[in-house]
């Protein structure tokens, strides 16, 4: 490497160092065991992991992953339009559809790729690209190479997204949102913005990453936020998701309008290049989706144990409000600093809970914060004794 390379690459991580932003693997050992320093495992209370209803262990996954391998083997050796697309990628894909309401479905190898596909051949010099602040990188990267024309609107705030669509000189406009924020936990105002998109034209895309198989009402439990409503096969509707959280395997979406599909077949990068999702991912994830139509308490389980973590908080502290109307999983946790964010997900997990440890660039906002995610199967014992860590470290540490 260059001898200027070489410094700027010091350079780097000395300014990491100093600003409390180092970051390094944690390394999960089987069935959710830490590894610790001496080598050995011990069990953890996982408030980290999107691994929302507790599927990515669950021997039922396995079992079809395992089939898949006997069946088709370990990889899919070659893209979707060479010879990687096998029957379990398009049973996967019908099977998604039907689950979430939309009119068709595209598995790709990744949710970040997923949304750099959609975002790439659906953008351009002739598409305006009306976004909310808060967006998911995956997305921000998907804006960057689509070459279009990219305005944020504050986070939730319709009027504002009205604001930067009026007067547009592009034909075609995006306004681009998640369902449930991923930082935050708190859910987009679906409704408001779909007549906004309606009035102006626009297609409204949806990141459901953190939705999928967590929100839903009544029937559609589990199913995702635009699940049961009239956005669900409406062609002016386009969302995404991934199968590596609720689902508790590996993959992408795109789900929309068939018309939609055949454009991505055609245009996305991510699809066309990527070799496809591996046989056994596919596999997990379909009976994934066949346990969330089965087990919707799965789903029911998630929130009551979200809302059993914010009401264990300290009532003294200084919640934000997604803690308050977090629609799925997550609860934030703001932090004076990344420094104080990353001691106290350290000292949670020398107690034997592990949560999320979030500062910039990962926070939308610039404020470093701890994330917890309510899983499916926490049980009352875990939910106490992670509540009462975190109360210590938090009053000790405000």
């Amino acid at each position: 490497m260059s001898v200027s390379m070489t410094a700027w690459l010091e350079q780097q991580a000395g300014v990491r160092e100093r600003r409390g932003l180092v970051r390094k693997p944690s390394v999960r050992g089987p069935q959710g065991a830490h590894g610790s320093d001496s080598g050995g495992q011990r069990r953890m209370i996982d408030l980290a992991s999107n691994d929302y209803l507790g599927l990515s262990t669950d021997p039922r996954l396995a079992e079809a992953a395992t089939d898949a391998i006997r069946r088709w083997g370990t990889g899919a050796a070659s893209s979707r339009l060479v010879t990687g697309t096998t029957e379990l990628h398009l049973e996967l894909e019908d099977q998604l559809a039907a689950l979430t309401g939309a009119e068709a479905a595209l598995v790709f190898s990744s949710g970040y790729l997923a949304n750099l596909g959609v975002t790439t051949a659906l953008g351009g010099p002739g598409t305006l690209i009306v976004a909310d602040e808060y967006c998911h990188a995956s997305l921000i990267d998907g804006f960057r190479l689509s070459r279009s024309e990219v305005r944020e609107f504050k986070h939730n705030d319709a009027a504002d997204a009205a604001r930067l669509l009026y007067g547009r000189t592009q034909p075609r406009a995006l306004v681009v949102v998640e369902s449930i924020y991923s930082v935050g936990g708190d859910a987009a105002p679906l409704a408001e913005l779909f007549s906004l998109a309606e009035e102006n034209d626009a297609v409204l895309l949806i990141d459901e990453a953190h939705s999928l198989g967590v929100a839903g009402l009544g029937a559609f439990q589990g199913r995702g936020a635009v699940a049961g409503t009239s956005l669900a096969d409406h062609p002016g509707v386009v969302r995404t998701a991934t199968l590596s959280k609720a689902l508790g395997s590996q993959g992408g979406a795109v789900l929309g309008s068939k018309l939609l599909r055949e454009h991505l077949v055609n245009r996305s990068r991510s699809f066309i290049f990527d070799t496809a999702l591996a046989p056994p991912a596919a596999a997990a994830a379909m009976a994934a989706v066949g346990i969330i139509r089965q087990e919707p308490w799965r789903a029911a389980a998630v929130h009551h144990n979200a809302a059993a973590l914010a009401a264990q908080l300290p009532p003294a502290l200084e919640r934000p409000a997604a803690v308050e109307r977090s629609a799925g999983a997550v609860q934030s946790i703001p932090m004076a600093s990344a420094e104080a964010a990353l001691a106290a997900s350290q000292a949670a997990l020398a107690a034997g809970v592990q949560v999320g440890c979030f500062r910039p660039p990962s926070v939308p906002d610039g404020i470093s914060r701890l994330r917890l995610t309510a899983r499916a199967n926490l049980t009352p014992n875990d939910l106490d004794h992670a509540c009462a860590v975190l109360r210590d470290i938090l009053e000790r540490t405000s």
